[in-house]
């Protein structure tokens, strides 16, 4: 799988398995999605755009049905509720 780490918005890694047509997405709170049936001009156009994240937000998450892969505490260890009910 073609993986890279990025840092736009809420993202923070994607990745794109061509045989499989899977997108693999790690968001910045640690969790991980998968996103199948994605065509890989899909996939290059997401890597090579200025905005990455608007991307994704507008023509990923919108259009394809995720599945969550994994999930892993934020590496602050701060519960992110804390910060609306703190």
């Amino acid at each position: 799988m073609d993986k890279r780490r990025i840092h736009s918005g809420k993202l923070r890694a994607i990745g794109y398995d061509a045989q499989t047509r899977t997108l693999s997405v790690e968001l910045e709170d640690g969790s991980a999605l998968a996103y199948a049936n994605v065509g890989e001009s899909i996939w290059r156009t997401l890597k090579n755009a200025s905005s990455p994240w608007s991307y994704y937000r507008d023509n990923i998450a919108e259009e394809f049905t995720a599945s969550r892969v994994a999930s892993k505490p934020a590496s602050n260890g701060k519960n992110p509720l804390d910060d609306l009910f703190g």
